[in-house]
């Protein structure tokens, strides 16, 4: 079936250049001490905000395909939903629904993983992000996973934890690894001998995406492979000190290995099997890339010593290039996407942001595919990234991003246009409610310089967010709207998403406002109703199976 959009039969489209601008994590909450979106300076933002038609837009929990609506959206889901004009069942449920049916554990995957240790009475490795945050991992899956393991008669299981601290509360480690020491605790005995083995930051080690720093991943290499790095009794001895001598939060705790008469408990071998059991691809594909790579394939940085292991991730999670070979739980097939409908109805694209979520208006957009639809109608743009503290460069590549798009949209060789800001998430991430102020006015910049141009060329924008996080820097006391205190008198930082809706802005000074109108707002959209609202800007009918536009054609 070729997927192409027919033309409307009631508006012909917009003349100039049709855009949409992601501004990432920043959601829409009450103006309190807490909402660095609301504080910051932001005449532009203030004004289209006033100014223009605007919805809410639903960016978490079912409305993004995940288990409930007490999960918080992200950036994976959120652009997913946005390119794709759907709503997908995602990672987090996806694997929920495997462990319940029980439907992983007789996977051909799992059993090979499994088999190997038995077979050859080695050691089951287990990492991944620590917490429920159910972002990228839970904590839950893990556990289930450790209990059939055992059940099924593993002797030897290492857990090698990456702390959170990012989609959970900043210092809310100890409050993970002390109930999970217990837990294993009490699984363990003559038969199952279960551990901790290392640990340290997700912005540290291991964790790193879209190849922007892969020193991290050599480190984690280095701490749960090697177990090479600073040695510790235990995780939560780890933690304590790490905090005492440096003052960072979670996710910037250095690596630890756990050790034992000065040895590590729990380096990887030869004949092991190792499980990545994070659900989300983008921080999953380079350890994956790391563990697959035969030994004369592979140049990021020297491994020392190669493994010979039984490896599998969670999910695949890229589905073009196979990454990586062995996977547990078949990812969402994401079909029918807004991209590939225009490049099969002959719309030239332009996409755009900086490194840290390139991947996100390109592979995300495009339904977790690597690649183009079509190398001739498509162009995608990577501004690289600063590999530093988000809170001491705030402004991030904005302007450089900027320059970028307002050159391509000058230069009128497209259609359609979507760029990325990441600054709302990256910075807020980092709970510095000044750094994200700052980053909101950097971006509010941006804008202003888009808009003009915009403008200009007779071009219709659609601003828009992917999830709330800018929106709320501190804990908040649900009962007293007020943030949450903590025992030094300071407010506690939030450095999670949220579940704040997010802004959907029609920016349109041309005739063609004439021949639509903005639904009205009942709560009732989300991010999968910009896809049919932006085909609708550029004079198409959207396809049957998207959800449905938030303008309505005359």
């Amino acid at each position: 079936m070729s997927l192409t959009l027919n033309k409307s039969t009631k508006f012909d489209g917009v003349k100039g250049p049709v855009l949409t601008i992601v501004m990432d994590g920043v959601g829409l909450a009450p103006n309190t001490v807490s909402n660095a979106v609301a504080t910051a300076y932001t005449p532009n933002l203030d004004a289209i905000m006033a100014n223009y038609p605007m919805v809410a837009l639903k960016a978490h929990g079912t409305a993004v395909g995940l288990p409930s609506d007490d999960d918080m959206g992200n950036s994976e889901v959120g652009h997913n939903a946005l390119g794709a004009g759907q709503v997908f069942a995602q990672g987090a449920k996806l694997v929920t629904q495997s462990i319940e049916s029980g439907k992983m554990f007789a996977s051909s995957t799992w059993q090979e993983v499994v088999g190997n240790v038995k077979a050859n009475h080695s050691t089951l490795h287990f990492l991944g992000l620590f917490s429920d945050g159910n972002v990228h991992s839970h904590i839950d899956h893990l556990k289930a996973m450790i209990a059939e393991a055992k059940a099924e008669g593993v002797e030897t299981i290492r857990v090698h934890i990456l702390i959170d601290g990012r989609d959970v509360g900043e210092t809310s480690a100890l409050e993970y690894i002390d109930p999970f020491e217990e837990y294993i605790a009490s699984l363990s005995d003559a038969n199952c001998n279960i551990k901790i083995a290392s640990g340290g930051g997700r912005m540290k080690i291991t964790m790193d995406r879209y190849e922007a720093d892969w020193s991290m991943v050599e480190l984690g290499w280095k701490t749960h492979v090697l177990g090479q790095g600073r040695q510790f009794a235990s995780a939560h001895e780890a933690v304590e000190a790490y905090r005492s001598e440096l003052h960072v939060i979670d996710q910037d705790l250095p690596p630890f290995v756990i050790a034992e008469d000065g040895k590590p408990v729990g380096t990887v071998e030869d004949g092991d099997s190792v499980i990545f059991f994070n659900f989300r691809g983008d921080r999953s594909i380079e350890i994956s890339k790391t563990f697959d790579a035969p030994v004369d394939a592979f140049d990021k940085f020297d491994r020392i010593r190669v493994p010979k292991v039984v490896y599998a991730g969670m999910l695949e999670y890229d589905g073009d290039l196979h990454i990586p070979a062995k996977f547990l739980v078949n990812p969402p097939e994401i079909t029918e996407t807004m991209g590939e409908y225009l490049a099969n109805t002959g719309v030239k694209q332009y996409a755009i942001s900086e490194t840290q979520k390139y991947g996100h208006v390109t592979y995300f957009w495009n339904g977790n595919k690597s690649g183009k639809f079509s190398d001739r109608l498509e162009t995608y743009v990577e501004v690289p990234s600063d590999v530093v503290p988000f809170e001491q460069r705030p402004w991030m590549k904005c302007a450089e991003i900027t320059d970028k798009l307002i050159e391509a949209l000058e230069s009128g060789a497209y259609d359609y246009y979507r760029v990325n800001f990441p600054n709302g998430d990256m910075v807020g991430h980092t709970g510095s409610l000044a750094a994200t102020r700052c980053s909101m006015e950097a971006l509010d910049l941006q804008l202003g310089r888009i808009l003009a141009v915009v403008d200009r060329l007779g071009g219709v924008a659609l601003i828009t967010a992917d999830h709330g996080n800018a929106d709320e820097m501190f804990e908040m006391d649900k009962k007293t709207g007020q943030p949450k205190v903590s025992k030094d008198g300071k407010m506690k930082a939030k450095t999670s998403h949220t579940l704040n809706k997010v802004p959907c802005i029609v920016y349109d000074n041309t005739d063609a406002k004439n021949h639509y109108t903005v639904k009205a707002d009942e709560g009732n959209f989300g991010l999968s109703n910009v896809a049919a609202t932006m085909v609708n800007l550029m004079g198409y009918e959207a396809p049957a199976k998207w959800d449905e536009s938030v303008i309505e054609l005359k």
